[in-house]
């Protein structure tokens, strides 16, 4: 059963389906999927400030669905040992998850495929940080989008920028950012507007084009 199961894993990522084709209609156990046991580091967030995952101390990020944010905070919090049940990247330490059971309690969020709204987002404010890199960060298909400093501050970029910055973004490197953002009880983010190694020597941010809005009113 576990061999079928690692097959059917592998299929699915070479297919470009991912983990959302197992999660349909809640039709697998996510018990029979690779499993990481790890403990919680802090929350991973959007731009929005969304929780969408978690950062283990290992420095394994564990990506969820941010409409599943709340139940995870229910669910789990920073220095809870955790199981989590996923699809595993193969080269950098992440994993898709589909459940996530805190150890402890026996708790567990499991994505079932369903989406959700997004919450609404709240009042953001200009926000500056420094530090060092402590890790890269990664979206769901492993494209590099931002930085964890090693005071918890995570910063998010555009993809396509933060291929262009990543010499910036690698461990250890000395970063300063200006940008939007919160801070609060779930953690720290800003969306970058520009990033350098000191406030002296920074790089613009580049926003990706917003999509065109529709003409006119809908065709019948």
């Amino acid at each position: 059963m576990r061999t079928r199961y690692a097959w059917l894993a592998a299929a699915l990522i070479a297919s470009g389906a991912g983990i959302a084709r197992a999660q349909q209609a809640g039709t697998y156990d996510p018990g029979q999927l690779p499993a990481i046991q790890g403990k919680i580091a802090q929350y991973s967030l959007t731009p929005r400030g969304d929780v969408d995952g978690l950062i283990l101390t290992d420095g394994t990020e564990v990506h969820m669905p941010p409409h599943l944010g709340t139940q995870l905070v229910f669910a789990v919090k920073p220095g809870d040992a955790v199981t989590v049940h996923g699809l595993h990247a193969r080269v950098i330490p992440m994993v898709q998850a589909l459940s996530v059971t805190n150890d402890a309690t026996g708790a567990t969020v499991t994505d079932s495929g369903l989406g959700g709204p997004p919450g609404p987002e709240g009042a953001r404010q200009l926000m500056t940080a420094q530090g060092r890199v402590l890790a890269q960060l990664h979206g769901q298909q492993g494209e590099l989008n931002g930085a964890l400093l090693e005071d918890g501050t995570i910063v998010r970029l555009p993809p396509p920028e933060a291929r262009r910055l990543a010499v910036e973004l690698a461990p250890r490197v000395p970063l300063y950012v200006q940008g939007d953002g919160f801070a609060g009880p779930l953690g720290r983010v800003i969306e970058a507007t520009s990033i350098g190694p000191n406030e002296n020597q920074l790089a613009q941010i580049v926003a990706p084009p917003q999509p065109p809005r529709p003409r006119g009113g809908l065709r019948p």
